[in-house]
């Protein structure tokens, strides 16, 4: 399965912040859409980087109290590991696993953003693709004897 796929399923809508936005509203962001991380764009919609609640973590412990009014273009990661719609799921994982990484923006060809897959949207898949293969799997065997 490619990553095309699973945006299918879930759809394409991407939440996201600003680089203005503190980080008391990135976590209420983060709560109220029961998510783990958001992208921060400009007001023209380009990426500039992505804040996770282990970013909202990590400025805790570094800063104490004072991280509710840290912006978010100081918590987020910049370097950013993207994929594309045709990047199948095991590539997906195995860049998730090699970067240390649990979430990743999907790009097109273009550059424009076309969604983003978390860690559980992969499984999910892998999961669901394993189940495919063992029906499969039963029936050849029960139909060919």
């Amino acid at each position: 399965m490619s990553i095309a796929g699973i945006l299918r399923g879930k759809g394409t809508q991407v939440v996201s912040v600003g680089p203005g936005d503190d980080a008391a509203a990135v976590a209420r962001t983060l709560a109220q859409h029961r998510i783990g991380a958001v992208l921060v764009r400009n007001t023209s919609g380009a990426v500039l980087g992505i804040v996770s609640e282990r970013d909202i973590a990590r400025a805790l412990a570094a800063h104490e109290e004072a991280t509710a009014r840290l912006l978010a273009e100081h918590l987020m990661t910049r370097v950013l590991y993207t994929i594309t719609p045709t990047t199948s799921v095991a590539e997906a994982l195995a860049l998730m696993t090699d970067r240390r990484v649990r979430h990743l923006p999907v790009l097109e060809a273009d550059g424009s953003l076309a969604g983003m897959v978390s860690i559980g949207d992969l499984v999910k898949a892998r999961i669901a693709e394993a189940e495919q293969e063992a029906s499969d799997l039963r029936h050849f065997v029960t139909t060919a004897g």
